[in-house]
């Protein structure tokens, strides 16, 4: 098993678990379809969903298959 021959400090620690690959993405923000107003990427805005400009996809069963068929 590979071991350290120094120690490392706590600042270089703490650098390398914060640097930037750890670091969230940006939130990229879009318009709306609807109402035209900025909202986050694939979301629809509450306005348009209060006014009834958008009704979400109603959920459909997937055909299966029975044990007995």
């Amino acid at each position: 098993m590979a071991v350290p021959k120094k120690k490392s400090s706590r600042s270089r620690r703490n650098m390398r678990r914060y640097s930037a690959a750890y670091q969230l993405d940006p939130i990229s923000e879009t318009t709306c379809q609807f109402t035209h107003t900025p909202v986050r990427a694939h979301t629809v805005s509450i306005k348009a969903i209060k006014e009834g400009l958008f009704e979400a996809r109603k959920k459909t069963k997937s055909k299966t298959t029975s044990a007995n068929a």
